[in-house]
């Protein structure tokens, strides 16, 4: 007689699994990070007096996943800047990516001021449908500044030095200083995926033959962690968020440090401190790093052989 099948654990089980999971906090922080209003009015004035002698307005371009967060850290930087919630350039849930134009955008200080640096947006990287996604010769005509804002992507041709809209001969102002990939929390495992990894390392191959810096932006840091999601400044004592970011950082073989996490402005309509620290954080680190292109770019352009 055969034995009775063992029922299957229930559904809560897993759930009650998960939640242990994503709710370790370690001892020590993997990361320092102070959270005060100290801290942010520190960040806000070196970002609002930021400047360097290369370029106007030094350009970060974002890309990476549909629905990432790429146009709503955005949206959120603006609104720590202008000191009120603020949603401004398009943002959308699924998965089709919203943006579908290639845009620039500038920062407003909250006092009539524009702030000197530029985020640069474009379509997501995945296949969606019959669309394929941002091409990878696209993707590196906005790094070489042959492509302005404005101008809306085709998944299924390239743009090309015949197109009219095609820059020939950008200047160093109209090329991009520092690329971001910015990746969802809860999708990095889809970085196994081989069409996204592929374009991946192709970006990467490109960026680095120009000396261009490359990070990464981690996004909805609270969906990922439920300790995180009850306290942002447990952030860097998430188990879970620290596992996660060195299996990202192994498998696009950047370093941990190049990595930063927020949390994006989204369902808010009033500003959160430890947000805001995060978000403002992630932007010094893109600025930095963007100076440490310059400087080496200048030491390359000085230096006599």
């Amino acid at each position: 007689m055969r034995g009775r099948r063992s029922p299957s654990p229930p559904k809560q089980a897993y759930v009650q699994s998960w939640m242990t999971l994503t709710s370790q906090l370690m001892d020590q922080p993997w990361r320092e990070q102070g959270f005060s209003r100290k801290v942010k009015d520190e960040l806000l004035t070196e970002l609002r007096n930021y400047e360097t002698q290369s370029v106007a307005k030094p350009r970060i371009l974002l890309v990476g996943q549909i629905g990432a967060g790429k146009s709503s850290f955005f949206n959120s930087l603006n609104s720590v800047f202008r000191g009120h919630v603020v949603m401004q350039a398009i943002t959308g849930y699924g998965e089709t990516s919203v943006s579908k134009k290639f845009r620039e955008y500038s920062f407003s200080d909250g006092e009539g001021g524009r702030l000197p640096y530029i985020l640069c947006d474009t379509m997501g990287m995945e296949r969606t449908g019959s669309e394929d996604g941002i091409k990878v010769e696209d993707i590196i005509s906005v790094i070489k500044g042959h492509i302005s804002d404005m101008y809306e992507f085709n998944s299924r041709a390239a743009i090309n030095c015949q197109d009219r809209q095609y820059q020939r001969s950008p200047s160093l102002k109209d090329k991009v200083h520092c690329v971001v990939f910015v990746v969802d929390a809860n999708k990095i495992v889809n970085f196994q995926e081989i069409s996204l990894l592929k374009k991946f390392k192709e970006v990467k191959s490109e960026v680095n033959s120009l000396g261009i810096p490359l990070l990464v932006l981690v996004t909805k840091i609270d969906e990922a962690c439920i300790e995180v999601q009850k306290d942002l400044t447990k952030v860097y004592r998430s188990r879970y968020l620290h596992e996660k970011v060195i299996q990202l950082g192994q498998m696009l073989n950047i370093p941990v440090s190049s990595i930063s996490l927020v949390k994006n402005y989204a369902t808010e309509t009033e500003l959160n401190l430890n947000m805001d620290i995060l978000i403002l954080k992630a932007l010094q680190q893109m600025l930095r790093a963007t100076d440490a292109y310059f400087d080496e770019m200048n030491m390359r352009r000085f230096t006599w052989f």
